[in-house]
Order: C-alpha cells, then sequence, then structure tokens
C-alpha cells in the first residue's frame, strides 16, 4: 500500500499546463493565425523584394498614368514607375521603421515602468513627472516640429517617433508593474537578498508577457501610422520609397485629382492590412490571457437529454 502511494505522479498536468498553456492558446486562436499569416506575407514579401523586382524601384519602366494591365498589375505613376515595384519596395522601409519604433518604445517603457514600480518614492516622482510631461505635449504638432527641424532621413523618423511615443507604454507598464510589486514571491526575492535587476526582470517582467506584447503590438501600429502620416506631409526622406512616400508623391502629382486610384490605393491598402493583422494578434493576446472574454463551449440541450 505505501509503495504503491509513493509511486503514484503528483497531478504533472498541472504543473505542465501554465509553461505551455499561453502559446498553446495563440497557436490555436483563429484571430492570431490570420493575424500571423498577414503579417508572414508582409515580411516575406519585404525581403524578396530586391529578388521579385532587382534595381532602382523608382526607375520610370512605361509610359505615364497607365492603368492596371498584364505588364503592370497595379499600373504605373504619373512618372512612369511601376506601382506594384514601389508597394512591394515600400513594406521594407515601413515595417523596418515600424518595428524599430516599436521595441524601442516597449524597450524604454519597459526599464522605466519597472524602476518607477520597484524602487518607489523619489524615482518614483520623477520617472512619472518626465512620463506625464511627454504624454501631456500634443502629439502630432510635436511629430511635425521635430521632424521639420531635424535632418531628414530614416533615423530621424525613428528618432522622433520613439521620443514621442514611450510614454504611453511607460505608464501602462507601471501600473501592471505595481501590482506585480507587492505579490509575497516578489517581497520574499527582496528578503532573500537578490538583486534589484534580477528582481524586475526574472521575477517581475515574465509575469508581465502578455501586456508587453499587447504594447509592443501597439507601438509597432502607431509607428507604422505615423511614418505614413508624416511623410504624407513630406516631413521624411522623399528620396526613400515607403508607402508613406508612395502617399505623398501620388498626392502631389495629382492622383487623387485625375481619378488614377491605382496609384495611392495599394499602399494605403497594405498600411491597414498590417494594423488589422496586428490589432487581431493584439486582441488573441487578451483573449488568451484574460478568461472573459474566452467564449466558453456550452453542451447543447437535446429533447431526450432534458427528459432524463
Amino acid at each position: 500500500m505505501t509503495t504503491a502511494i509513493l509511486k503514484q505522479p503528483a497531478q504533472p498536468a498541472t504543473t505542465r499546463k501554465p509553461n505551455r498553456s499561453f502559446v498553446h492558446g495563440l497557436i490555436t486562436n483563429k484571430k492570431a493565425l490570420l493575424g500571423m499569416i498577414v503579417m508572414l506575407v508582409f515580411i516575406a514579401l519585404a525581403l524578396l523584394a530586391p529578388l521579385l523586382f532587382p534595381g532602382d524601384p523608382s526607375r520610370i519602366t512605361a509610359m505615364a498614368s497607365l492603368e492596371p494591365s498584364p505588364d503592370h498589375w497595379l499600373g504605373t505613376t504619373a512618372k512612369g514607375q511601376d506601382v506594384l515595384a514601389l508597394t512591394v519596395h515600400g513594406s521594407r522601409s515601413s515595417l523596418f521603421v515600424g518595428l524599430t519604433v516599436g521595441f524601442a518604445s516597449t524597450f524604454i517603457g519597459i526599464l522605466v515602468g519597472l524602476a518607477s514600480a520597484y524602487f518607489g518614492k523619489f524615482i518614483d516622482e520623477a520617472l512619472s513627472l518626465v512620463t506625464n510631461v511627454f504624454l501631456l505635449l500634443p502629439g502630432l504638432p510635436l511629430l511635425v516640429i521635430l521632424a521639420a527641424f531635424l535632418p531628414p532621413g530614416l533615423g530621424t523618423v525613428i528618432l522622433v517617433l520613439v521620443v514621442t511615443g514611450w510614454a504611453g507604454s511607460a505608464r501602462v507598464l507601471r501600473s501592471q508593474a505595481l501590482s506585480i510589486r507587492s505579490k509575497d514571491f516578489v517581497a520574499a526575492a527582496v528578503v532573500s537578498g537578490e538583486r534589484a535587476g534580477r528582481i524586475m526582470f526574472r521575477e517581475i517582467l515574465p509575469n508581465m508577457a502578455s501586456i508587453v506584447m499587447g504594447t509592443l503590438l501597439a507601438c509597432v501600429i502607431y509607428g507604422i501610422g505615423a511614418q505614413a502620416g508624416l511623410e504624407f506631409l513630406g516631413l521624411g526622406d522623399v528620396s526613400t520609397v515607403s508607402w508613406g512616400n508612395n502617399l505623398f508623391w501620388a498626392g502631389n502629382e495629382g492622383a487623387l485629382l485625375t481619378g488614377s486610384w491605382w496609384v495611392f490605393v495599394p499602399s494605403g491598402v497594405c498600411i491597414a492590412l498590417v494594423a488589422f493583422a496586428l490589432a487581431l494578434i493584439n486582441y488573441a493576446v487578451d483573449e488568451v490571457t484574460n478568461p472573459r472574454l474566452r467564449k466558453i463551449k456550452t453542451p447543447k440541450i437535446t429533447e431526450r437529454s432534458a427528459a432524463k
């Protein structure tokens, strides 16, 4: 009797399930799968753009303002440039800026949020003051002023978007870190003498994985949309090929006035699709981590089962 009891496993399912529940939930979520498929398609196009359309995508290849045809699937611009080549090559700059801004803004937000929540007191007050100042500043005017006075280029666009975009993520991550800071396992780590950096990045941060991912996705969407807005206003480097610059040149060349929809629609649709895909992944993360958003499947009650 004693040996039989000792050989029984001690509930392995409860110890393994939390480690893989988040990943398994995303894989089996239809919204996340659709969003990831769309993003993988755009990333593949961005990586394969030099092979699909070698050479300078801005070069003149045909007559001006040609409608879509088998020779030029998305037509040509008022200068005779192939719109499909500009759209595919534009994904490289737009995705690069969006991902860079997303990761940089989230990284700064993590540092500020964790430090403010963990140390508290004077450090929390100082970091919260700086965060509130950036949150109170009007975003669009600040973007325009910084982009107008700094030299044009991708580096300038990334710097401007990171400076104006980190404060929101820092505020969200700080509030989440404050709730975890008061947990018993964090207090036990402090009493045991662990270093502050280890506690913040090994104890607190792993428990913020879902909100960090959601913040990252939101910052990527912000980076892509804000870059397109700045370049559409002519505040970016007009010599680079991106979705925003495609819209800028479409407006300057009168595509809207002449009804040349094929010039500006592809870049706009690409921006919308990427934002839609990232929003789907973000919503799927919320569904996986928040039980209230999950759809609980209830068994159908038939007449036979009701009679029993």
